[in-house]
């Protein structure tokens, strides 16, 4: 079966299914729009969805996904940063109450960090991915000389959880995030899931551990 068949079959069930059981909910959305409480900052990556991994409705999140969930820092100039408009719309517009960076296990922009896999590469191989997760550069670093270090040190996951920390910092660079993380406006939060075996951790701002969520 061709992409595009899956994905036609897959817009019928909806249709026949979801979209009739929810037939309220999404009338509602078209007559009175969004009004999400909660921005997820996701990775791109197709096994974690973070509208399955919290199990929510139609409406109920508004997320951002790009590669490895990076949160760029807070810059003006003549780029044009579809990141920042996403938080900018998130947190001026719609009014969020929290954003969650929401990072992963596996994560093929950390490993491709980790290995320089497109160092120097061209446009059109890999030069845009190099470029992103640059970003990350000193972070990289860091985990690499800790497992040089410390061998039983698993420098991916050093760096997975880094890198959501890493854009938690790059959230309080915008001044409209940190003015209304100041006054209680905006929580912000950092999690990290585990596709092998469904774990979802979430950091304790008071110890600055990932600790896992009881199920």
């Amino acid at each position: 079966m061709a992409p595009i068949d899956t994905l036609i079959a897959g817009y019928r069930r909806f249709r026949d299914g979801e979209y009739q059981d929810q037939r309220r909910r999404f009338d509602s959305l078209a007559m009175q729009g969004q009004s999400p409480k909660t921005m997820i900052v996701a990775c791109c990556d197709s096994r974690v969805d973070p509208t399955r991994v919290f199990d929510v409705d139609p409406g109920e999140i508004f997320v951002l996904r790009n590669v490895a969930n990076l949160v760029p820092p807070y810059e003006l100039d003549s780029a044009q940063h579809s990141a920042s408009a996403a938080i900018e719309f998130a947190v001026t517009q719609l009014e969020v109450n929290e954003i969650m960076v929401l990072g992963h296990a596996q994560c093929g922009g950390i490993s491709a960090s980790l290995t320089g896999k497109f160092g120097g590469a061209k446009a059109g191989e890999g030069h845009f991915i190099d470029r992103w997760m640059s970003m990350i550069d000193p972070a990289r670093t860091a985990a690499l000389e800790a497992a040089k270090a410390h061998p039983d040190i698993n420098p991916q996951q050093v760096l997975e959880l880094a890198a959501i920390r890493f854009s938690l910092d790059n959230l309080r660079s915008f001044p409209f995030v940190a003015e209304r993380v100041a006054d209680g406006r905006l929580v912000l939060r950092g999690a990290f899931f585990s596709i092998a075996d469904g774990v979802l951790k979430l950091l304790n701002p008071e110890t600055d551990h990932f600790e896992p969520v009881p199920v």
